[in-house]
């Protein structure tokens, strides 16, 4: 008993020294208060500070005047969307890239493709994937890596390129009139909450039957049994997707040309047609990895049977090249970027001059694109569609129009982004295949590398 108490008060010694180095001391804060310089500078930030947001505080002055709207090179687009409060931008950017394409080719006065229509597949198939995922794990431990994660990320409303094809490749598309927004699709958050908690049960379910010694075969009767409950809380909150529905199609000055009955692939199948999974290439700019390696992130992906996002890693210049050239083919482009640096929300304007962080809190944040992109300073949050680019007489990009997806906002429902901007917060670009490079076009051929779920750029 002497000795277990004896042990126990060592440890206790031993926990106590171990907590105390490392800790800060009172040394330690006295330097820091000696260091710190309470003049009329440091008095005048504080007092600001109290008083108003960093943001405003920050504001670069000097930018203050008019910002040049005038762009060589632009797609024509019209009918500005609003994702509202929902993560949806990846499927209003995909759906509004292949619109400009189909008034384009159609001459259509107007289109707009539902977006509703697709989140409702894709919320049914995230479920699915993360179901059938659970079941493939169901031999590991709970505290296994992948297992966590799963549960950590059991659905979402954000998505990629790569999920917008598989869906609108298998499930078609249709005008938005045939099935219009929700309240629920325009904020997504509660029932999003429901919806995971939903498919945690589930999935603990699945493992604890698996357990049990329930077979493969009941598994899958298990978990189509759980989708047919998830079905039924997408219908109650977007709405029954049409299987066939009338539409009149009008010529450019608003005239009624045709009325036909179409089903969702075959209206896809005449307004767009073509490849989307083999006719594009996804493109990444992340200088923390090797370039002109192509890369897959493991289940980032939106359906169990799809394409996990998959892209080469080319330098900014190539991007740029590749960019240009869709543009100026008048081919507007899905893009990712880091949305929220140095954003003027209300000119909309993306340029690295519009806060001056540094000078406000007299520090430094020396840290480039790549080790933003390590420590998770940065990464890709939004999704919008690439559609202007102003070039110098040299041909080199000055600035880009980006058609957002939040309402009339910003330049009337777009943004413009400096070119410096660009090269620090631009990620992904898919393009046609057409517009890139040979050298990109046989780089896109490797075998991919792939890189884990918890990948910091999922």
């Amino acid at each position: 008993m002497r000795q277990t108490i004896a042990a126990i008060a060592l440890a206790a010694t031993l926990c106590a020294a171990a907590q105390t180095e490392g800790g800060i001391t009172p040394d330690m804060l006295s330097r820091f208060k000696s260091e710190y310089q309470d003049n009329a500078a440091n008095r005048a930030r504080r007092n600001a500070l109290n008083g108003a947001s960093i943001e405003k505080i920050a504001y670069n002055g000097d930018v203050r005047n008019h910002f040049d709207d005038h762009f060589s090179h632009k797609v024509e687009t019209k009918g500005i969307t609003d994702q509202k409060s929902s993560g949806r931008c990846w499927l209003f950017t995909s759906l509004n890239m292949l619109r400009s394409q189909a008034m384009r080719e159609h001459d259509l006065p107007k289109l707009t493709f539902s977006q509703n229509y697709n989140f409702f597949f894709d919320q049914l198939e995230k479920s699915n994937l993360f179901l059938q995922s659970v079941i493939d794990t169901s031999d590991r431990d709970m505290s296994d890596r992948q297992v966590e994660w799963l549960f950590q990320n059991p659905i979402s409303d954000g998505g990629t390129f790569c999920g917008a094809i598989d869906l609108i490749s298998k499930y078609g598309v249709v005008p938005t009139e045939v099935m219009a927004e929700t309240e629920i699709a325009n904020s997504t958050s509660a029932f999003s909450r429901l919806l995971a908690t939903k498919l945690r049960e589930d999935g603990l379910r699945l493992r604890q039957a698996k357990a049990k010694g329930l077979d493969a075969k009941g598994l899958e009767e298990m978990k189509t049994a759980q989708l047919a409950e998830i079905y039924k809380m997408l219908a109650l909150a977007f709405g029954v997707p049409p299987t066939e529905f009338a539409w009149t199609r009008k010529d450019a000055k608003g005239n009624p040309v045709e009325t036909k009955t179409y089903t969702p692939l075959s209206f896809y199948k005449e307004y767009l047609g073509n490849d989307l999974k083999d006719g594009y290439v996804m493109l990444m700019n992340d200088p923390s990895r090797e370039y002109w390696k192509v890369y897959r992130i493991d289940y980032d992906r939106h359906s169990y049977d799809g394409m996990d996002w998959t892209y080469l890693n080319v330098p900014m210049d190539e991007i740029k090249k590749a960019a240009i050239e869709s543009i100026k083919d008048s081919t507007a482009m899905y893009f990712s970027c880091d949305v929220g640096k140095f954003l003027d929300r209300q000119k909309g304007i993306l340029d690295l001059d519009n806060f001056d962080y540094e000078s406000l809190f007299d520090t430094k944040f020396g840290m480039d694109k790549g080790e933003r992109i390590q420590t998770k300073a940065s990464a890709s949050s939004h999704a919008m569609t690439l559609s202007g680019v102003d070039l110098d007489e040299k041909g080199n990009p000055k600035k880009w129009l980006i058609e957002n997806s939040w309402g009339n906002s910003g330049q009337n429902g777009y943004l413009i982004a400096t070119d410096p901007w660009m090269d620090e917060y631009l990620f992904r670009l898919v393009v046609d295949k057409k517009y890139a490079s040979p050298k990109i076009l046989k780089a896109c051929k490797q075998t991919p590398i792939l890189l884990p779920s918890w990948d910091q750029l999922f």
